[in-house]
């Protein structure tokens, strides 16, 4: 799928397979019935890695990069992840804000030429169940990406075995790319 059609996508599912070094993450674009549709996304992400760094290729081939994210610094407690095209060209960027997110997890997001994007966790109740007990890290989450009350984005884990995701694209000046990466990083970076 070519970039301007991923851009025109307005809803995307996201499932994380786990194996025993690494985290790999499918992005498929939704159907019209909301079936999953087309791949386009996969990534790696290595555990234990000293500084975190993930790229996004176009499929499970790893033939062609779409994207990237990597940490500012090795220790990475808000400093910050830039995220940049399969040219190396900056995208934008995220960062987690660790303060507010010892109750409820907080990101911001940034993209060139829009206003910086508040990620919070939806739910203030199940992030506290989730902080407090582990046993419950479980739970499903979700998380609005909004500038005041509009959101432009949503990420929503559902029920089940393995990881899926929904996300939720509203504001179509977002390159999806940076939602993704976004995305991604939300279960690959949330315990952390």
């Amino acid at each position: 799928m070519d970039i301007s059609n991923l851009q025109a996508q307005t809803r995307l599912i996201l499932r994380q397979k786990i194996t025993m070094m690494v985290n790999r993450y499918v992005v498929h674009v939704v159907q019209p019935d909301d079936s999953e549709g087309p791949i386009v996304a996969f990534a790696e992400q290595k555990r234990l890695a000293f500084k975190e760094q993930v790229t996004l290729y176009t499929d499970e081939s790893r033939q062609q990069a779409l994207a990237g994210f990597k940490a500012r610094k090795v220790i990475d407690l808000g400093s910050g992840y830039d995220v940049v095209d399969h040219t190396g060209a900056p995208i934008g960027m995220f960062r987690k804000d660790f303060g507010q997110s010892l109750l409820r997890s907080t990101w911001h997001l940034q993209q060139p030429g829009l206003p910086t994007l508040t990620g919070q966790e939806r739910n203030f109740a199940v992030a506290l169940l989730r902080r407090f007990a582990d046993s419950l890290s479980w739970l499903p989450y979700h998380f609005d990406f909004s500038v005041g009350a509009s959101i432009a984005f949503s990420v929503d884990r559902r029920w089940g075995l393995r990881d899926r995701y929904v996300i939720d694209v509203h504001d179509p000046r977002l390159d999806r790319r940076l939602v993704i990466a976004m995305a991604v990083a939300l279960d690959a970076l949330q315990s952390r």
